[in-house]
């Protein structure tokens, strides 16, 4: 398999889908480097010389903003959210959806799982 910046890419697969494994790299960014640097992006990753790859690792490095740069950039911008504690920061800071999204059902990804309340009453125990 071939490292690219640092993530194992798969060999089997088309150069440009390949380079899809790296966080910030989509289809249409990953078909442009392909072009940028004379590489077929049908051909197979495990195709790649030592000096492609060598080639490839320097220009997203220098280019464009992805993987660990990427991560990190992202981190930054949500913490810089939480310090001024703006809305937006608040809600990340909770656990809770950021973009407006209803919280009464629905948000189960970002809450977690369910945590039982403890003291409630059930209904049954209310009537005596």
């Amino acid at each position: 398999m071939p490292r690219v910046l640092g993530v194992d890419i798969p060999n089997d697969k088309p150069t440009y889908i390949s380079l899809q494994y790296l966080h910030g790299l989509g289809q249409v960014r990953s078909i442009e480097v392909c072009r940028k640097l004379g590489l077929d992006p049908q051909r197979r990753a495990r195709e790649l010389s030592d000096d492609d790859i060598q080639r490839l690792n320097s220009t997203l490095d220098s280019q464009y903003t992805v993987e660990g740069q990427l991560r990190r950039q992202t981190a930054d911008h949500i913490s810089r959210l939480k310090s001024i504690q703006c809305y937006r920061g608040i809600r990340h800071r909770r656990s809770l959806p950021v973009r407006g999204q209803r919280t009464q059902t629905n948000a189960r990804t970002r809450k977690g799982v369910r945590r039982t309340v403890a003291g409630k009453k059930g209904v049954k125990d209310m009537r005596h």
